[in-house]
C-alpha cells in the first residue's frame, strides 16, 4: 500500500495539473474559484482522474460536483487520501 500523501504533495500535484489544464500558475490559490482560472468541468474530471493515478486513490468525479474553489478541492482530495 502507497504510502499517504502530505497535503503539500497533493497542492503542488493539483497546481500542476491546473496549469496543464490552461490556468496561470500565478492566479492559483486556495480562494481561486475554478470559474475565475477558467477551469470547466471536463477540466474537474481530469483533475480527479489524474490524482486518483498519482496517488492511488479512489476520487469518484462527484466529489467533485460541489467543488468551486481550489481550497475546497484540496479539501476533498485531502481527506480521500488521508493527506495530513
Amino acid at each position: 500500500m502507497p504510502a499517504q500523501p502530505t497535503r503539500d504533495q497533493v497542492e503542488r500535484f493539483v497546481v500542476e495539473t491546473l496549469v496543464d489544464c490552461g490556468a496561470e500558475r500565478d492566479e492559483i490559490h486556495t480562494d481561486a474559484t475554478f470559474d475565475e482560472l477558467e477551469i470547466d468541468s471536463l477540466d474537474l474530471v481530469d483533475l480527479g482522474q489524474s490524482v486518483s493515478k498519482e496517488f492511488q486513490i479512489k476520487l469518484r468525479p462527484k466529489d467533485l460536483d460541489d467543488v468551486k474553489s481550489v481550497g475546497e478541492a484540496l479539501d476533498v482530495i485531502c481527506a480521500v487520501a488521508g493527506a495530513k
